[in-house]
């Protein structure tokens, strides 16, 4: 090795703390681009590859009863490639030795013509070819228990039939399977169903018809001029209920994980890169003006100008080394924790569970990078140096009386506080660059922090004061209001409201949205409108209640006009006011009057929801076996156990995240605020062990090094909360789809314990640097050559 190479090594190893206290930092950043990095691409490859393997449709078309005879003019339309009918509806399942019944999604399936697109892949078993054969999704079979020959009822046409598992299956559809009413995927109680196709014509009356069509597309074709086509060929059928990729739910639920994904590797990692390069450039810049003379000895004695920065580029290069060591292996371990998460609710055949190699070179190219932008001025100044002039003392610092000192001495501060001022007010830039290093961890556990608080008011508004009941029992179709007397007159129930639930089409002049019509009775206690603060909203007698987010962007305001198209058996449009508009968080909801929705349509009042309000919503059984009994009724949420689990699951994921992003925000104080103080004490040496001498007490010593770190830290907390909202706001916007909107909350408490934690940190920083006055040679300090 070169003399070159021995002093690299035996310099690293000498600052060992601090490198390691930035390689941290550095890791940081590391570990976040291959979580999210990585996991993003992981699932976007799963994805990809998944469809195009089992042809998931571009297009999907709602019809009520559209003759198969119309399948050659749907593929005549320009740009639509291939497209595949069958029959689906939903049904009640009962599973031997439930109590609770389950739903399902019935789809046809024909032996002898099996589908062209979104393609099932059977994972075990056949097709079923017997009026009694079904095959299941697999998470369904697997969460009950169930394998090939086991047997359960369905409600077919008001009567049950036994059925047997001949297969299991998996769909590109049906990756996120979220039942109706479901706040999660709940694969114990609903399933995807395929049975044979004419089982269903019989049961549905659809004998050579369909209702469901999926279609896919050119590359380039026009969706929109498709949809038009399709809607002018089936309008007859009832067929105006269209969906592209966006508004497919499986796919709408993937895709917002993998822009989550892509959001926060967008918005943290450059801070932790960016921290990197100011702690990198303020160690190598100390070291360079430390090592002065024996940058001169090394260039008189024949080394380059170009040896001299590349050693210094080096040093930075050893720390980035760790660090993306480091980072590595928390990224993939984070990685896995997080596929195997994404396991428990996407349906993917193969998930892949390894980050690509790619993501591992680029965030090692952007350590490097970082650490390399830190030492690059500091190793071309140690360059620069001619060696007449390094191996000379550097000029001292001239220093001049500001106001600082005029309103120290008029405030009479004691000695060591003005040191901690002079020291902050003398160093300007220095000083500057660790407030900044320090607002960036109160920030990034700030722009962290606020998501439990928005989840807070979510779950409040969402779950408690807008939807109160116990059951939403789901009808199809719907059924007369006075069927609510038989749902009040079951087992445990105490109160029971009607609901409408409805897909429309809003349209105001070009602009046109998709969106679920609810419908609440004035009055009821279980179901309301409330705003974002959860606060009640009255209904318009006549007019119509939009989510913010729809009203804008359908670009209307009170008092307009929209045209509300109804899909489904409902074939009409109507032109109803807009009454007025509330902040939501879930959907694009649209709300009417049920009165005014009867009013609207002269007819007596019908249902689709029953609503209902229960005894012991957690001890059930009667009520759930009696709803199985009754063949108008296709599922019944449990919502009160929705919510629980629900928040179990998020409290876990809330946790685990939370003690990340407190380690993340540690790791950047401890890596500000110890090279700070760790220079500072190199620097202040000959003063501190000056103070020793004149009889300071070693505790006035330590507080002139760690007053000066910790006042910047308390001077920091303001600027870091502002950058962390500002992250915070700026998240918010990136993760709002129109499937919910997550408002910005942030408490006070929030603020002060993010303070609390980076303030503990700063503390735990100084007092390890702290320890070392102890080790200072006294006399050999005061004998350092001016």
């Amino acid at each position: 090795m070169r003399a070159l190479d021995i002093k690299l090594l035996r310099d690293f190893l000498r600052l060992w703390a601090q490198g390691l206290a930035i390689a941290l930092v550095l890791a940081a950043g590391v570990a976040i681009i291959i979580m999210s990095v990585g996991m993003s691409r992981a699932l976007h490859e799963s994805q990809s590859a998944y469809y195009e393997e089992n042809l998931f449709a571009d297009l999907f078309v709602d019809a009520r009863r559209a003759p198969v005879s119309l399948l050659p003019e749907v593929l005549s339309i320009p740009g639509v490639v291939q497209a595949h009918a069958d029959i689906r509806a939903f049904a009640t399942i009962d599973r031997p030795g439930q109590a609770k019944a389950a739903t399902g999604l019935l789809i046809s399936y024909d032996v002898r013509s099996p589908p062209l697109l979104n393609l099932p892949l059977l994972r075990s078993g056949a097709w079923p070819e017997r009026p009694d054969e079904v095959v299941v999704n697999e998470p369904f079979a697997a969460a009950n228990g169930y394998t090939l020959g086991s047997r359960f009822w369905i409600t077919l046409d008001g009567k049950k039939r036994a059925v047997v598992i001949v297969g299991t299956a998996l769909s590109p559809e049906f990756i996120y399977t979220q039942g109706p009413g479901a706040l999660l995927p709940e694969s114990d109680t609903f399933a995807i169903v395929w049975l044979s196709a004419p089982l269903m014509e019989a049961s549905y009356d659809m004998a050579g018809a369909f209702n469901t069509l999926a279609i896919s597309l050119l590359p380039h074709a026009d969706t929109e001029m498709v949809g038009d086509d399709l809607e002018s060929l089936l309008a007859p059928f009832g067929g105006r209920a269209q969906r592209d990729r966006s508004e497919q739910q499986s796919h709408a639920f993937l895709q917002s994980e993998i822009e989550q994904l892509e959001v926060m590797a967008t918005f943290l990692p450059p801070i932790f890169l960016g921290i990197t390069v100011f702690l990198v450039n303020m160690v190598v810049g100390r070291i360079v003006s430390q090592e002065r003379a024996e940058i001169g000895l090394l260039k008189a004695v024949g080394y380059s100008d170009l040896d001299i920065c590349l050693h210094y580029l080096l040093l930075a290069g050893l720390i980035a080394v760790i660090g993306i060591a480091i980072g590595s292996l928390a990224g993939s371990w984070l990685a896995l924790s997080m596929a195997r998460t994404y396991a428990q609710y996407f349906d993917f055949p193969s998930l892949v569970f390894s980050v690509p190699l790619q993501t591992y070179a680029g965030a090692s190219l952007l350590a490097l990078a970082a650490t390399s932008l830190g030492g690059l001025r500091s190793a071309i100044a140690a360059a620069r140096l001619e060696p007449a002039v390094a191996m000379a003392p550097p000029a001292p610092a001239n220093f001049r009386t500001s106001g600082i000192d005029w309103l120290v001495a008029v405030l009479r501060f004691s000695q060591p506080a003005r040191m901690v001022l002079r020291g902050i007010t003398r160093w300007p830039l220095r000083a500057a660059a660790t407030l900044i290093g320090v607002a960036l961890a109160v920030s990034t556990l700030v722009a962290s922090a606020f998501f439990p608080d928005s989840l807070d008011v979510i779950i409040d508004v969402g779950f408690y004061q807008s939807n109160r009941q116990d059951v939403a029992i789901l009808f199809s179709p719907d059924v007369s209001a006075s069927g609510l007397e038989e749902v009040r007159r079951l087992p445990g129930v105490l109160t029971a409201e009607p609901q409408h639930f409805h897909q429309v089409v809003l349209r105001r002049g070009p602009v046109e949205k998709k969106a679920q019509l609810s419908t609440i009775r004035r009055g009821a206690e279980l179901t309301q409108v409330v705003d974002g603060a959860g606060a009640p909203v009255e209904l318009d007698a006549r007019g119509l209640l939009l989510a913010e987010r729809l009203a804008d962007q359908l670009q209307v305001s009170t008092r307009e006009r929209l045209e509300v198209r109804f899909d489904g058996d409902r074939q009409e449009t109507i032109a109803i006011p807009v009454a007025g508009v509330v902040t939501q968080y879930f959907g694009l909801g649209a709300y009417l009057d049920y009165s005014e929705f009867n009013r609207l349509f002269g007819e007596a009042p019908r249902m689709t929801a029953a609503n209902v309000m229960l005894a012991d919503p957690f001890n059930a059984q009667d009520f759930d076996e009696a709803i199985k009994d009754i063949p108008a009724i296709v599922s019944a949420v449990n919502m009160t156990a929705n919510r629980v689990n629900f928040l179990e699951t998020i409290s876990r994921n809330i946790l685990v995240m939370t003690t990340i992003y407190v380690i993340l925000g540690g790791i950047i104080t401890v890596g500000v605020c110890y090279n700070a103080a760790r220079i500072q004490l190199s620097e202040r040496a000959r003063e501190l062990a000056s103070l020793r001498i004149l009889g300071f007490s070693r505790l006035d010593v330590a507080l002139v090094l760690a007053g000066e770190v910790m006042l910047l830290a308390l001077l920091a907390q303001p600027l870091g909360w502002w950058l962390g909202t500002q992250i915070a706001r700026a998240m918010t916007e990136s993760f709002s789809s129109d499937l919910y909107t997550i408002p910005l909350v942030l408490n006070p408490a929030t603020f002060a314990q993010t303070s609390l934690v980076v303030l503990g940190a700063a503390v735990i920083s100084v007092l390890m640097v702290s320890r070392r006055l102890g080790e200072l040679d006294l006399i050999a300090v005061l004998k350092t050559r001016e």
